[in-house]
């Protein structure tokens, strides 16, 4: 942190927290500070740039609370793994991380076999009696957890496993089987975390999280999966290409 200028405008209304921490965010998004980088600590940043300490930490604490900087004890505060981009495609976050540099990780949860009941039924066009695969897995991107997916499948070819869905994307493995995905209806929302999914995400009890919802259809037309997934909205965003018609 000790080459990264930060200059203060005392003059200006914008309070002078709120400078410091906008002047650290776009010293990550430009790259001078790379994710690991560690910052001063509050004192030492205080005294360089002649703020009160509580100025500092209200700057620091912000920029926590937005999934840019991560405070670590006996290690201090770190720049944190920048925020996932995603276009909206019919493709997996796996291989999107993939393709991003990302390092993506699973950590399955659950995998069962399950009655699909009547509302899952209906979105999977199944009798209520039928068996679907249900699975929870918890996706890393470079270290850090940032979505937590839920996904009901139909009987198929792919031969799921916990093994093989922590070393590869759920889409590749159907790909791979033989499955044709050709569209998918997709709703994207947001809400609160509840207790559970704040626990395993990382995240403060109660903070924002992106949702996303799609049932994928396979070339005949018949569902192959349907998923419901929640995204840390501190560290993942949706790109939206717009054309006129």
């Amino acid at each position: 942190m000790s080459e990264l200028e930060i200059d203060l405008d005392r003059s200006s209304p914008v309070p002078l927290y709120f400078q410091v921490a906008e002047q650290i965010s776009e010293a990550i998004r430009r790259g001078d500070l790379a994710p690991g980088a560690r910052l001063d600590n509050e004192i030492l940043l205080a005294d360089r740039l002649g703020l009160s300490r509580p100025t500092v930490r209200q700057a620091i604490q912000y920029l926590v609370d937005k999934g840019l900087l991560v405070r670590k004890r006996g290690v201090g505060t770190q720049v944190v793994h920048g925020q996932v981009k995603r276009s909206v495609e019919l493709t997996s976050l796996y291989d999107d991380l993939r393709r991003a540099g990302q390092q993506p990780e699973t950590r399955v949860l659950s995998l069962e076999t399950v009655p699909v009941g009547e509302e899952m039924g209906a979105v999977l066009g199944l009798p209520p009696d039928a068996q679907v695969l249900r699975v929870e897995r918890l996706r890393y991107a470079s270290g850090e957890p940032l979505a937590l997916l839920h996904n009901w499948l139909p009987p198929g070819p792919a031969a799921l496993s916990a093994p093989a869905l922590e070393e590869r994307g759920l889409y590749e493995l159907l790909r791979a089987a033989g499955v044709r995905m050709r569209v998918a209806n997709q709703r994207i929302g947001a809400r609160a975390a509840t207790p559970a999914e704040a626990r395993l995400l990382t995240e403060r009890r109660g903070a924002p999280l992106l949702t996303m919802v799609r049932t994928t259809y396979d070339d005949q037309g018949r569902a192959v999966e349907h998923g419901s997934h929640v995204y840390r909205a501190s560290h993942y965003s949706l790109e939206v290409t717009l054309i006129e018609r």
